[in-house]
């Protein structure tokens, strides 16, 4: 569940911190006070979109910090996923640091992505903005709840499809390239042909590039390096007179007269013997290396022609020999294809065909398993509506084949429904009004609350467009959902607040020529005087607060039925 919120410069929020609980969370507050805000604040938080107009005047950065308790091993398996250590508690905080164009993600003090936030908050938290019933008109929102509906059993199915939809686009694109006429097909065959003989008569090596260039910069640069290797061997050797080999021999006879004499002596003629031995090796490689630059004209031409067919191959086909090499696999492999191209082209056909009939298959087998889930959605809708004041409903969820298969089958979902009676039953987007979407949005969540594991759900004014009686409902139903998940609820109905198991108000107030929004929790006296305000009590008369003592009561009636009957 979410345990706290801590927000800081955000809008008309200076610093707020607030602590949630489980079960019924009520948030009311005077039009324009934040309420939305609040609920927003957690959006940002989980990705949202941040603009720089939503930063406290005067501040150049904001924060949203969530706390969240959980035990779900989705969430866990999710922490080890993104390379996070799971808190033996499981405790999760997510922060959000917003300034003009940049943005700051933490999960449990590591920093994050935007899309990792994303990915985990799915697990962990439902929000219902204030104009999400609006979506209900669309139909692609109706296969989404569906398909939500479905569970576990229809997921594997569903991936299963979108793959063998992907595999016949792209078979379908290759048959649809490879289509080519017989002149077409004569050019490609020449141009292949062409480009692979020149490859295959370079008769290329991995790696034959680099020694080739080694050597071509050794040939270039063979007149200044031998006379400058000439000249260290002249000053190294033994031949003249002044140079170092001379020397270190001169050296070696006037310590081998005296060596005798003392050990440690020895222990110089040997360390002087040993430069002179190394001198010796130097000599050696010098004059072989210098004999490996004398060539010929021949040779330079050789190399330099050899490098310049390469660097053309390489200029058409690749950068690196390994490139040319590979290029001229593929043009082997062309060549295979168009030698017997109806071949081939029956083989695509055929692959093709297979994997239509495997698709055909798969999107029968998911029809089927929407089918059978949508007759159980509707039993459970139906009931749920009943519930929320639709007396005389009929509900239907329709499935329908369509023509067109897409990477979600061929399935047409729409919710049909009637709200009065002897009228047959339309799409929802012909007959409902804004109050019903609501309370047909509320009957959706509180049915997939109910096969879902998300702790915590988030209404932003559930309640639009509802009043009186219908209002009560749908509090039953939100304290119904509330029994097993934590609810956060944002209202301007008494009706609804009379039910909360814990009640907050947000209040503007202005201090030092800044107005500021804040949140606290009521006690239960407090909170009777803010149903009454919700009633339309300018003052806290005896009769609004016996009014809103009823309403409290009434609620807290229902709650102990609710408890009794299990």
């Amino acid at each position: 569940m979410l345990q706290s919120l801590h927000v800081k410069n955000l809008a008309l929020m200076q610093e707020t911190e607030v602590e949630f609980g489980m079960g019924l969370n009520i948030l009311t507050g005077e039009t324009g006070a934040g309420k939305s805000l609040l609920i927003g604040s957690v959006t940002l938080a989980l990705g949202g979109k941040f603009d720089k107009e939503m930063l406290r005047k005067g501040t150049d950065s904001a924060l949203v910090e969530l706390v969240f308790a959980t035990h779900d091993e989705r969430v866990r398996e999710k922490l080890i996923q993104l390379d996070l250590e799971p808190e033996e508690d499981g405790t999760v905080i997510i922060s959000r640091r917003m300034q003009v164009g940049k943005s700051v993600y933490k999960l449990n003090g590591e920093t994050v992505t935007a899309k990792q936030v994303k990915e985990l908050a799915e697990l962990l938290i439902d929000i219902h903005g204030q104009h999400e019933h609006q979506s209900l008109l669309n139909k692609k929102k109706h296969m989404e709840i569906l398909d939500a509906y479905c569970g576990e059993a229809f997921l594997p199915v569903a991936e299963e499809v979108e793959q063998a939809y992907r595999e016949c686009r792209e078979l379908q694109k290759a048959l649809e390239e490879e289509s080519m006429d017989e002149e077409a097909k004569a050019k490609e065959q020449a141009l292949a042909e062409f480009e692979l003989q020149e490859i295959e008569q370079a008769n290329l090596k991995p790696g034959e590039d680099e020694e080739l260039e080694q050597k071509y910069r050794l040939m270039v640069n063979s007149k200044r390096i031998t006379e400058s290797l000439a000249e260290s061997y002249q000053y190294t050797g033994n031949d003249f007179e002044g140079g170092a080999g001379s020397a270190l021999s001169r050296a070696l006879r006037a310590l081998g007269s005296i060596s005798a004499l003392d050990s440690r002596l020895g222990e110089l003629e040997g360390q002087l013997a040993e430069i002179d031995n190394l001198l010796a090796d130097y000599n050696r490689d010098v004059a072989e290396y210098m004999g490996d630059c004398e060539f010929d004209g021949e040779d330079f031409a050789a190399v330099e022609e050899r490098l310049n067919l390469i660097n053309h191959l390489k200029g058409k086909y690749g950068n690196t020999i390994e490139d040319v090499i590979s290029y001229g696999q593929e043009r082997q492999r062309l060549l295979d294809k168009l030698t017997d191209y109806e071949t081939y082209i029956c083989q695509l056909e055929g692959k093709l065909a297979e994997s239509k009939k495997r698709l055909e298959t798969l999107c029968a087998k998911l029809s089927d398993i929407r089918g059978k889930n949508a007759v159980a959605l509707t039993k459970q809708l139906k009931t749920a509506l009943v519930h929320l004041n639709f007396l005389t409903v009929e509900f239907e969820i329709v499935v329908n084949r369509t023509r067109n298969i897409t990477a979600k089958g061929y399935d047409d979902v729409e919710f049909l429904i009637s709200t009065n009676p002897g009228e047959s039953m339309k799409p929802l987007s012909q007959v409902a009004s804004g109050g019903e979407l609501s309370r047909i949005m509320l009957a959706i969540k509180t049915v997939l609350a109910g096969r879902d594991s998300i702790d915590t759900l988030i209404f932003d004014e559930i309640d639009t467009g509802i009043s009186g009686r219908t209002a009560w409902r749908v509090s039953e139903q939100l304290d119904t959902v509330a029994h097993a998940h934590q609810v956060l609820c944002i209202t301007h109905l008494p009706q609804i607040a009379a039910m909360a198991d814990r009640h907050f108000v947000i209040e503007k107030s202005s201090r030092s020529d800044n107005t500021i929004t804040d949140i606290r929790v009521l006690e239960e006296e407090e909170s009777l005087g803010e149903l009454a305000r919700l009633l339309g009590s300018d003052a806290l008369t005896d009769a609004a607060l016996s009014n809103a003592r009823e309403m409290r009561v009434q609620a807290v009636g229902h709650k102990e039925k609710r408890e009794r009957e299990g």
